[in-house]
This record gives structure tokens, C-alpha cells and sequence, in this order.
């Protein structure tokens, strides 16, 4: 199929951005099928989406114009659920449109309601919004929907998802009747069901998603990890790929403040995306991904939609996605267009069962790998300079008489030297992280420990938490009264009532002998208890755990007949409160039930 029976000026403008055939969801909302009918489709991120609903709008909304750019009212609306994404589209149908004349105005949160007020009153032909802006425009009069003769949802599941249900219903029930209603979402949960029986009439449903799903254009990685070296294993996975650009999902704003600060003093070009950043700081952001100031992007899933980056080449998804459809949104942002992608999946080791399931029920293959070593990232660093340095290349005589010069000055190896020096001191150092296996884990933790401490012997004080210890002051009255080092105490235990601390078997009993010398009742300090302790911190713990543990009554609530029912829920066992407490009675002389 191709763009012959389109509108002239639209073939054209395909023509200049260099599509020669339609997409597989292009070719569904142009086929003759679809022309004039609701439609639900059911398409991946990075499908080709926006040109489509924008072709099956074509003919209606230029037969509507009359070959005149100028409207009373809007024709179309385009109903998207973030800034960046109503933004996005607004591009992309600015140049489809471009031949036609056709003005677009675009109404997001957090810019200026009086300019797009300004932009409405300026006869656009589409408009492109949010919902909750939408909203505010519709209630304050600027925005008439009743000349309406399309309406595109975009991404409806993500709007559900966030909450517009409310501001989607009310948009839909001012617009008129006979509109089409254009829906399109990656997913098709039930509650996209309902919204469409409500407000489409016969709809035509065009599944497209299930052919691409899993994204054939994306290499799926399950990195395992331990729990705390998560962040180790992304400046890792970073370093390995090297990727032009690439994004880092994170939960929450926190982690993506700590994950931004983190990669920035590691000496990355970063930027972050979330809810606490304004909409100038946004596009600043995404300006600096784009002119290539700035590698790496970290954000929240909210704030990463509709973001559309040509060279975004790897998603690293760092806090677990919660299911399979945000699993397939994140990594839908690379491997568009054709392009290949990576999407690495961090895997702590307590959550691989669970990262699991949402493969299966993504019908996703992925390869599980441990994350890039150090030495892994160092031999790519070694295959990508000799490809960049060895690579033809067009020099003016200015360096290479620069060149001459250093030759002349210099012997070539040391040249050369300095060149590779030069080149790697502009890459981020990669972090040694622990081999995922369990003997690998224990002999770690077993180099660790150290030097002297192999063999050590418990020793016991007569005073714990209850008696407010803490070790930064036991260390010193340890040493004082045992003729010891810092360095000669290993490590330290607090307990409720007691606490213990390591000694070196070596010096165990010239330590022991010196605290009994050293013992007085005449200062506090000197009268504690200190004697070795044969159990160590292990068997006090069971037994403090058995003393303090809490004391639950048999019969707490009322249950009613029998202690099955659902009772009265009033509480029967003993009052807690500090003795000799009384309720007084209720403020204005209301006497207490």
C-alpha cells in the first residue's frame, strides 16, 4: 500500500520527511474499512501513530476548510495525556499540515492560559491539549467544541492510568454527537473497553499491538544484581553501551534526585525528568538530550511520556516496573522508527521471580546476564577507539602541520599515548561490582574482615541501650581501661541491657588480666562489668527476644456469640495509659459517655 490516494499536499509532505510506505497502523486508518468510523487501535509506542490519525482525519477536515486556513471553530481535537507528548504531536501535524495552511494550537499545563486564550481566538483548525487544560479552557468559554468533527485520544490508557477520567468524560460530553472518535493506546485494559462503548458508536477495532508485541526492534536484557548495588551496575551498563543517548526510569522524584546526583559525580552529561520540574526546566532538558550537551536522562514514568528522541538507543529500567504494560511503555521510547534498542531490566536478587511473570506475560525473551564488568567496559572502550581513531577522516593543514610539529618534538608512541591518555580521561571510571554467585558473595564478604580479626574472642559489658550506650563512647572507655588501640577492637554489638565487642585471641587474656586491674567502684565508668563472654551477642539476642516480647491478650475485642462474630470491635482488654491518668471532661463542659 502506499500514499496515492491521499490529498496531494499530505503525499507531499510524507514525501519530504521520507516515508515511502505507509506503517502497518498508517495503512489501517487509511484503508477504505476505515473511512468515516470510530475507531479503537491497538498500537505500540513508536508505531507511527500521530501520522496515522492524522491521515484518517485528512479528508474531513480539508473538505471542512474549504481550502481556507482560517476556522470559526475547531474541527479537530487531539486529546494527549502529558506536556511533552501534546507537544510532540503538535510537531508532527504542524509539517503534515503545512501544504494545507492549517493552524494548530496547543493548550498544556504549566505555559502561559493567556496566550493560548490568544492562540484559540485565532481561528485554529486543530487543537492539540492535555486534558485538565483542555478542561479549564472549555469551562472558561474559550475553547467551543461544537463544530467538532473528530476527536483522537492518545495514549487513553496512560490517561486512565493517571487519573483524567473525570476531564476526558466531561471534554467528550461537550463535543457534539456526531463526531468521530478516534482511540488509540498501547493496551487495552477494561476500563478502555468502557470508555469506548460510552462514547463510539459501531467502532472498528484494528489490533496491531500483538504482531509487534514485545517490540522486535528491542534487545531485552534482565541484569541481575544485589540489592545495593544497583547504582554501581548503572554507570556500568552506561559505560558498556555508550549509548548516544539513553534513559534511566526511576519510581519516584526521590530516586531520580539521588540517581541524577549520582551519575553527575560520576562525571556524566545528565539531566532529570520529573513532577517537580517546571515546564521550561523540561524543555531545557530535553533541548540539551537533543544537541548532545547531555547524554543521559533520568525520570519518573509520567514525566518520560511522549518524550521522542531520534537517538535514544537504551532504556535502563533501575526501580522494577510495576507491570508488563509500563514495562512496554518505558522501553517503547527506544527502537522506534526502525531502529534498534536495548531495554535493561535491573533485577535484584530478591525480585527475579517476580521480573519473571511480567516476562511471561509480556511474551518478552529476554537475556539474563550479570551486569558489565569492569574489565568488559575497559575491552569496548578499546574496540571504540581504535574504530574512532582509525576511522578515514578529512584533516586541513592546520593540524597536520600541528601534527609535523608534535613528530618533530615528540617520538610517535608517546604520541599516540597521549592521544588514548586524553580520550579516556573524558570517560567515567566503571565500578567494581560483586560476581553474582553465591561463593563469590561469601568470599567478598569474608575479605571484608579485617586483617587480625580472623580469630577474635567475644567480650561482655553490664550495660546496653536501656542504659543509653552507644559505641562511639564505649570505643574509648574499652580502650582505657583494656591498654588498647582503636585498632585493636573489632567490632561491636549493642543490646538491650548488654554489650559486646571484639578482641583478638592473641591479646585476649593480657586484656582480660588489665580490666580487672583497672576495675573501681570509685567512678561509674570504671565500675562496669567487663568479662569475656563465652556465648557471644548470638544467644543474648534469642533470649532478650523472649523476655521483651510483647504479652497479647487471649480475648482483645468482642466478637460476639462464640468469638466468631463481628462483635461491637470495642476494645475489653486491659487500658494502657501512664498512671494515675484520668480523662477530663470534653471542652465546653460536655460530660465524657
Amino acid at each position: 500500500m502506499s500514499f496515492e490516494n491521499l490529498p496531494p499536499l499530505l503525499a507531499q509532505a510524507l514525501a519530504e520527511r521520507g516515508y515511502a510506505a505507509p506503517t502497518p497502523v498508517q495503512a489501517a486508518a487509511i484503508a477504505p474499512e476505515s473511512a468515516g468510523r470510530d475507531l479503537i487501535v491497538s498500537a505500540r509506542t513508536g508505531s507511527g501513530k500521530t501520522v496515522a490519525f492524522g491521515l484518517a482525519l485528512a479528508e474531513a477536515l480539508l473538505e471542512a476548510t474549504g481550502g481556507s486556513p482560517l476556522v470559526d471553530r475547531p474541527l479537530a481535537l487531539v486529546i494527549a495525556p502529558t506536556r511533552e507528548l501534546a507537544l510532540q504531536v503538535s510537531r508532527e501535524l504542524a509539517w503534515l499540515y503545512a501544504g494545507a495552511g492549517l493552524r494548530i494550537a496547543t493548550c498544556v499545563g504549566g505555559m502561559d492560559a493567556s496566550k493560548e486564550r490568544r492562540a484559540l481566538d485565532s481561528g485554529p483548525a486543530i487543537v492539540v491539549g492535555t486534558p485538565g487544560r483542555l478542561r479549564d479552557h472549555i469551562e472558561r468559554g474559550a475553547l467551543d467544541l461544537s463544530a467538532l468533527i473528530g476527536v483522537v485520544l492518545d495514549e487513553a490508557d496512560e490517561m486512565l492510568d493517571m487519573g483524567f477520567r473525570e476531564d476526558l468524560e466531561e471534554i467528550l460530553d461537550a463535543s457534539p454527537e456526531s463526531r468521530r472518535t478516534l482511540l488509540f493506546s498501547a493496551t487495552m485494559p477494561r476500563e478502555i473497553v468502557r470508555l469506548a462503548e460510552r462514547y463510539q458508536r459501531d467502532a472498528l477495532r484494528l489490533q496491531l499491538a500483538d504482531a509487534d508485541r514485545g517490540h522486535d526492534d528491542i534487545s531485552y536484557q534482565a541484569v541481575v544484581v544485589g540489592p545495593s548495588e544497583i547504582e554501581n551496575a548503572v554507570v556500568n551498563l552506561l559505560r558498556y553501551h555508550e549509548a548516544e543517548s539513553a534513559i534511566c526510569f526511576c519510581a519516584t522524584r526521590e530516586a531520580v534526585r539521588r540517581l541524577h546526583a549520582t551519575l553527575q559525580n560520576r562525571g556524566f552529561g545528565v539531566v532529570a525528568l520529573s513532577g517537580e520540574h517546571s515546564q521550561s526546566e523540561r524543555n531545557a532538558a530535553l533541548q540539551a538530550i537533543r544537541d548532545r550537551r547531555a547524554r543521559v536522562c533520568v525520570a519518573t514514568d509520567v514525566a518520560a511520556r511522549g518524550i521522542d528522541l531520534p537517538t535514544l538507543s537504551l532504556v535502563i529500567h533501575v526501580d522494577t516496573p510495576r507491570d508488563a504494560e509500563t514495562l512496554q511503555h518505558r522501553s517503547g521510547r527506544t527502537g522506534r522508527a526502525g531502529k534498534k534498542g536495548t531495554a535493561a531490566i535491573l533485577v535484584p536478587f530478591n525480585r527475579r521471580r517476580r521480573v519473571e511473570g511480567m516476562l511471561r506475560g509480556a511474551q518478552i525473551a529476554a537475556e539474563w546476564i550479570d551486569a558489565p564488568t569492569a574489565e568488559a567496559i575497559r575491552a569496548m572502550d578499546h574496540v571504540r577507539l581504535m574504530d574512532k581513531l582509525t576511522a578515514p577522516t578529512e584533516y586541513d593543514e592546520a593540524d597536520r602541520a600541528l601534527a609535523a610539529e608534535l613528530l618533530q618534538r615528540m617520538a610517535p608512541e608517546d604520541i599516540a599515548a597521549a592521544l588514548v591518555q586524553a580520550h579516556r580521561a573524558k570517560l567515567p571510571e566503571p565500578e567494581e561490582l560483586l560476581v553474582n554467585t553465591p561463593e563469590a558473595r561469601e568470599k567478598a564478604k569474608a575479605e571484608k574482615h579485617r586483617p587480625g580479626f580472623e580469630d577474635t574472642v567475644w567480650f561482655k559489658m553490664s550495660i546496653g541501650r536501656r542504659q543509653n550506650a552507644e559505641p562511639r563512647w564505649l570505643l574509648p572507655l574499652i580502650c582505657r581501661r583494656g591498654h588498647v588501640t582503636r585498632g585493636e577492637i573489632g567490632a561491636i554489638r549493642v543490646g538491650p541491657n548488654e554489650s559486646w565487642f571484639q578482641i583478638p585471641r592473641d591479646i585476649a587474656p593480657k586484656f582480660a588480666a588489665t580490666l580487672q586491674r583497672t576495675r573501681s567502684d570509685d567512678d561509674d565508668q570504671d565500675a562496669i562489668l567487663i568479662e569475656q563472654s563465652a556465648e557471644g551477642p548470638r544467644m543474648e539476642a534469642r533470649e532478650n527476644r523472649k523476655q521483651f516480647a510483647p504479652k497479647v491478650h487471649a480475648r482483645p475485642f468482642n466478637r460476639g456469640p462464640g468469638g466468631n462474630g463481628p462483635g461491637d470491635g470495642k476494645f475489653r482488654g486491659k487500658p494502657k495509659g501512664k498512671p494515675g491518668f484520668k480523662p477530663g471532661p470534653k471542652p465546653g463542659g460536655a460530660k465524657r459517655p
